[in-house]
């Protein structure tokens, strides 16, 4: 027996945290149903259902149980390093949670059910004082979580953390101060270079069922299992994952231009392959999750930009878009490309390109970075997005709904994330860089075949889980630690050589 009971301490204590996974699994169907299919009538019972099962997830994630079951584990001499890299994971975690008192989490699942509903409506009139007031909650409630969780150098840095494990925010704003020149080069370059590229030369009529049997398509050709997944319409594309195989894709249409919900398809099968390819029996555990958003980023920005923007995808694709859009049967492959990959400044990050993407992380990230640290208050959030917007883009927003009111992230308290992207960005380059250099990988991409890709970053992305910090993952799967000259590179080279 007495063998046994290491082993034994480790399985109670990840039936506990099995438990929680299951409690959260429940507030995140119900979240998607509130973005997918829910009447708008029933907000008020739906934001009572999510604040109850994100109040219950807290209380077993910090209860005097997961405490007691944490420290037998941490007692036990366990056999494997990953079930020691998962307690380890666990205890920091409860650490981090324990400080949040159950009230503040359930106050914050019912504002967040509210805020949601308030952005949508706000964003569809272009009002942003609708929003306004539950921006100014939801700020209150990201300081008072600072405070508690506790912080290095500012009030960012915790929130940071729960999205990107070890890092910190000043090295972000280091990071970006550096980049910020070089991407401005390049976004204007490309912008001059697209001025020969007719724009609107992809617009015409295109049926949203044949788009979304395109997208099915071109979703299951690069690996998405639908067997474990489906895709759904909603305002604002996510992906999201309900349980072990068991994770749903969102995008939006636009009858005129297919590329626009193709794209988003692939940006958020990106993440779907991830969550996918994650150990299925560590569902609920460290190991059998995300390591950060900045790696599932990385995945998202791959397939999206360094697959389905390349030629060989398209040599083998647009044959078969004509076959659905047959107007596009007049378009050479290099007309197409030149179509795809045209550089313009825009409002909307969702549809900006690859060359001008990361102006719009760096925009936000100043700007939440502020609002946290409470130099800018929420009254004049408009006034200031608008005026970085100039000094980024050169030119201003015509109302809220293209600017500070364009992405879902604060009405989901998603404050400190944003900056993730530009990580997935360099993130992305380097794996992708890397995966290349295999001769197999690349001449089988050149084929428009991505099952050895997908084979390569499931075993040495996907798999690891996210035990290990994200430097870690990068380190491991490269080489080296995420290195920006990769991103810089593929811009350079696809926009302005």
């Amino acid at each position: 027996m007495g063998a046994l009971m290491p082993v034994t301490a480790y399985t109670q204590l990840c039936n506990h945290v099995r438990e929680v996974a299951l409690l959260s699994s429940m507030e995140s169907t119900l979240s998607w149903d509130q973005e997918t299919y829910m009447p708008p009538r029933a907000l008020s019972y739906r934001a009572r259902q999510m604040s109850w099962l994100s109040g219950k997830a807290h209380a077993m994630a910090t209860g005097r149980m997961m405490q007691k079951l944490i420290h037998q584990a941490q007692m036990a001499k366990l056999p494997e390093a990953k079930m020691t890299a998962n307690v380890r994971v666990i205890a920091e975690e409860f650490e981090r949670n324990a400080r949040i008192p159950n009230r503040l989490i359930v106050e914050e699942s019912e504002l967040t059910a509210h805020a949601k509903h308030a952005w949508a409506e706000a964003r569809r009139t272009s009002n942003f004082n609708l929003f306004a007031p539950h921006l100014e909650k939801l700020i209150g409630i990201a300081r008072r979580k600072a405070e508690l969780w506790g912080y290095a150098d500012e009030p960012y840095d915790a929130l940071l953390h729960a999205y990107e494990r070890g890092t910190r925010t000043r090295e972000l704003a280091g990071l970006f101060a550096k980049l910020k020149p070089e991407l401005t080069r390049i976004a204007h370059a490309a912008v001059e270079k697209s001025r020969k590229v007719k724009p609107g030369l992809l617009r015409g009529r295109y049926p949203l069922e044949k788009q979304k049997l395109l997208n099915a398509e071109v979703a299951a050709s690069i690996g998405f299992d639908f067997q474990a997944g489906r895709i759904d319409t909603t305002t604002h594309p996510f992906c999201t994952t309900l349980g072990p195989r068991d994770v749903r894709l969102t995008t939006r249409y636009d009858e005129a231009d297919f590329t626009s919900s193709l794209f988003g398809v692939l940006h958020e099968a990106g993440h779907g392959l991830y969550e996918q390819g994650l150990p299925e029996d560590d569902f609920g555990l460290p190991s059998g999750r995300a390591c950060s958003l900045g790696i599932h980023e990385s995945q998202s920005r791959l397939w999206e930009n360094h697959v389905g923007r390349s030629c060989s995808f398209w040599q083998r694709w647009l044959p078969r878009a004509a076959e659905y859009f047959p107007h596009l049967k007049k378009l050479s492959i290099n007309d197409f490309l030149a179509a795809i990959h045209r550089a313009e400044y825009s409002f909307i990050r969702v549809e900006a390109d690859e060359a001008t993407y990361d102006l719009h992380i760096l925009l936000r990230f100043d700007i939440e970075r502020r609002l946290v640290s409470g130099s800018l208050a929420v009254k004049d959030v408009q006034e200031a997005w608008n005026a970085l917007f100039q000094e980024l883009f050169g030119m201003t927003p015509p109302d809220a709904a293209h600017g500070c009111l364009q992405d879902i992230h604060w009405s989901m308290g998603g404050l400190g994330y944003f900056a993730t992207y530009t990580l997935g960005n360099l993130n992305a380059a380097q794996l992708f860089a890397t995966a290349r250099r295999h001769k197999r990988i690349a001449t089988a991409m050149d084929r428009a075949d991505y099952a050895p890709l997908l084979t390569w970053l499931r075993e040495n992305v996907h798999a690891r889980g996210g035990a290990l910090l994200p430097g870690e993952v990068m380190q491991l799967a490269t080489g080296k630690a995420t290195d920006a000259r990769h991103h810089l590179r593929h811009l350079h080279a696809r926009f302005v050589a």
